[in-house]
C-alpha cells in the first residue's frame, strides 16, 4: 500500500513538474486519447484523438483524427490497417485557420512483443501513404518501446511502470532519414481498462537546408480498452 501511494505521488509529481516546465519554457503540449474494441482473440478495432501545441495548454497547431482495424495472429504478433486525417493549423492560435497543411494517410503497421526479464520490448514497424495538400509521399516508420514494471513483476492490472521509446522516420526521397522522436516517462495501467502516461517527449526533424528543429513536449496520454481483452491489444 506505501508502495501505490508513492508512486501515485511521483506519478503527479512528474505531471505537476512538467506543466510548470513546459509554462515557464514554452515546452509544447503532445496529448492522445486511445480507444481499442477487441471483438474477440484475433479481431479489434483502434481509434485516437492526438493534439498538439505550441506551449502548455494553448497555441493547439495540429490534431490526428484515426482509426484501424488489428489482427492478432499471436499474443506476441499483430498486425494493423489504418487511416486517418491529419492537420496543421496556423500559428499562432489555437486551431486558428487557415489550414496550412491538410493530410489523409493509409498505414499498415506490424507490431511484436517479446520480454527479457522484467523488461517488455515492444518494436512496431509502419509503412504510411500520405496525401499532403495533394501531393502524395511515402514514409517508414520503426519505434523501439521499453517499460519495465514497478510494484509487481510484470505489466498487469494496477501496476506503475516507467517506460522509454525511440522512433525513427524514413522516406523513399532525400534527406531519407527525416526525423528521431524520443520519449520517457511514467505510468500506471488501470485494472485492464485504463493506462495513462505522462512523460517528456523529444522530437527533431532533420531537413535538407539546414542541420534541423527540434523542440520538447510535455507528453500524457489516455488509453481505453473494452471489449474481448487480450494480451496483444492489452499492451497496445
Amino acid at each position: 500500500m506505501r508502495l501505490i501511494i508513492f508512486s501515485f505521488s511521483i506519478f503527479f509529481f512528474i505531471l505537476n513538474n512538467n506543466i510548470v516546465l513546459a509554462q515557464n519554457n514554452d515546452i509544447g503540449g503532445w496529448y492522445i486519447v486511445s480507444y481499442n474494441y477487441s471483438f474477440n482473440q484475433k479481431f479489434n478495432i483502434y481509434s485516437e484523438i492526438n493534439t498538439r501545441s505550441q506551449h502548455a495548454i494553448n497555441d493547439f497547431y495540429y490534431h490526428e483524427l484515426k482509426a484501424g482495424l488489428g489482427y492478432n495472429l499471436t499474443s506476441n504478433i499483430s498486425f494493423l490497417l489504418g487511416f486517418g486525417n491529419y492537420e496543421t493549423y496556423t500559428s499562432p492560435g489555437s486551431f486558428k485557420k487557415p489550414v496550412t497543411a491538410n493530410e489523409f494517410r493509409l498505414w499498415e503497421q506490424f507490431t511484436l512483443n517479446n520480454n527479457i526479464n522484467r523488461v517488455h520490448l515492444e518494436h512496431r514497424y509502419r509503412i504510411e501513404q500520405r496525401w499532403i495538400n495533394g501531393e502524395f509521399r511515402n514514409r517508414f516508420r520503426y519505434r523501439l518501446t521499453a517499460s519495465v514494471p514497478i510494484n509487481k513483476p510484470v505489466l498487469t492490472a494496477n501496476t506503475f511502470f516507467v517506460a522509454a521509446s525511440d522512433e525513427v522516420f524514413f522516406t523513399d526521397a532525400r534527406p531519407y532519414f527525416i526525423r528521431n522522436r524520443l520519449y520517457g516517462g511514467l505510468g500506471y495501467q488501470f485494472k485492464k481498462l485504463f493506462t495513462l502516461q505522462t512523460g517528456i517527449l523529444r522530437q527533431y526533424d532533420y531537413r535538407s537546408s539546414d542541420d534541423g528543429s527540434g523542440k520538447n513536449y510535455i507528453f500524457a496520454s489516455l488509453t481505453i480498452r473494452t471489449g474481448n481483452i487480450t494480451k496483444a491489444s492489452q499492451m497496445r
